[in-house]
C-alpha cells in the first residue's frame, strides 16, 4: 500500500521488465557470438575446400594441355616402378653399363621444354616424357632403352649424345653422409643419412593448438596463439639445426616437411621438399628419406 502510494510499485515493475530486457540481450549478444565463432570456423573449412578444389583444377589443367601437347597421338608408359635401394642401384648399375657407338646414346635432364634431340629420337612418344617432366631421359639409337628417371637432387638440364648414359649417382642417392630434417608445424627431426639407414641426431616435439571448437578462445585469439606456438617451435627446429649442423659450405643438408613451413628453412637447406611423414619423430624421419630418395622409373 505504501509502495502504491509513494509509486515505488512502478518503478520496481518497471526495474523487472528492464533486467528481463537486459538478459534477453545478454542471451541475444552470446547467441551471436556463438553464431560469428560458427560462421568463422564455416568460412575457414570452406577457404580450405577452395584450396583443395583450385589445386586440383589446377592439375587437370596442366594434365589437359599436356594432353593437348601430344597432337592426340594415344601414347602410354610401357611400364612404371618406384625404385629404392638395392633395386634403385641395380637399374642405375644396368643403365650405367650400357655401352654402343659414338653418339649412341642420348641423355637428357628436362625440367620443362623437351629438347629437340628427345622429339627426334622418340617421336609420338616424347608426349610421355612431359608428363614424367622433371625427369632424366636415357634412350639409344636403335630404340633398345628409353627410360625416364626422377633423380631427387636433379642437374640442370642438359642433352647430350656419347657412347654411354650419362649417370651420376649423387643425384640418385647421397654421395656421402648427408644431413636431413623433417620440419611439421608441430615436429622436428634432424639426422644423417649414409644412403642406406638413417641416424637420429636431434628431435623437437611442441604441443600446437589443433582445430578450433566453440567455447574457449575466440577465432581471433586462437589464431594468433596457435601462429605464436608455430614459430616459437620453428625457431627451435632453427636453433637445432644450427647448433647441429653450422652452416659451413663442405656440409649438405636437405629439408624436408610440410610445404607451409618449409620456406622458413631454406636460407639454411641446400635443397627442400615437401613429404608426407606422420607418426613419430625417429619414424617420421626415416619415412621422409625413404619418400624423397625413392626415384619413379617410367619405361617410354
Amino acid at each position: 500500500m505504501l509502495d502504491e502510494l509513494l509509486g515505488r510499485a512502478e518503478l520496481k515493475a518497471r526495474i523487472e521488465e528492464l533486467e528481463e530486457e537486459k538478459r534477453h540481450l545478454e542471451r541475444r549478444a552470446a547467441a551471436e557470438e556463438e553464431r560469428r565463432s560458427e560462421a568463422a570456423r564455416e568460412r575457414q573449412e570452406a577457404e580450405a575446400e577452395v584450396n583443395r578444389l583450385e589445386d586440383r583444377i589446377e592439375g587437370l589443367e596442366e594434365r589437359v594441355e599436356r594432353l593437348a601437347e601430344t597432337d592426340d597421338v594415344d601414347v602410354a608408359f610401357r611400364g612404371t616402378e618406384q625404385l629404392r635401394g638395392d633395386r634403385r642401384d641395380e637399374v642405375l648399375s644396368r643403365l650405367s653399363s650400357f655401352e654402343t657407338g659414338p653418339e649412341g646414346a642420348l641423355t637428357a635432364m628436362v625440367h620443362e621444354d623437351v629438347p629437340d634431340a628427345v622429339a627426334e629420337a622418340l617421336g609420338d612418344r616424347s608426349a610421355l616424357v612431359r608428363r614424367a617432366a622433371p625427369c632424366l631421359v636415357c634412350v639409344d639409337d636403335a630404340g633398345l632403352v628409353a627410360a625416364a628417371l626422377d633423380p631427387p637432387t636433379p642437374p640442370a638440364a642438359f642433352a647430350e649424345w656419347g657412347s654411354g648414359f650419362r649417370l651420376d649417382r649423387s643425384w640418385f642417392a647421397p654421395a656421402g653422409p648427408t644431413w636431413v630434417a623433417l620440419v611439421r608445424s608441430d615436429l622436428f627431426a634432424l639426422g644423417v643419412y649414409d644412403g642406406e639407414s638413417v641416424a637420429l641426431v636431434d628431435e623437437v616435439e611442441s604441443d600446437v593448438m589443433g582445430s578450433h571448437s566453440k567455447g574457449g578462445f575466440s577465432q581471433a585469439r586462437f589464431e594468433r596463439r596457435r601462429d605464436q606456438q608455430v614459430d616459437e617451435h620453428l625457431d627451435r627446429a632453427r636453433e637445432a639445426i644450427e647448433a647441429h649442423v653450422g652452416s659451413g659450405a663442405d656440409r649438405d643438408l636437405i629439408v624436408l616437411g610440410e610445404g607451409t613451413v618449409l620456406g622458413r628453412f631454406t636460407d639454411l637447406a641446400d635443397r627442400t621438399a615437401t613429404v608426407d611423414a606422420t607418426g613419430e619423430p625417429a619414424a617420421a624421419l626415416e619415412s621422409a628419406v625413404r619418400e624423397f630418395w625413392t626415384v619413379r622409373l617410367s619405361l617410354l
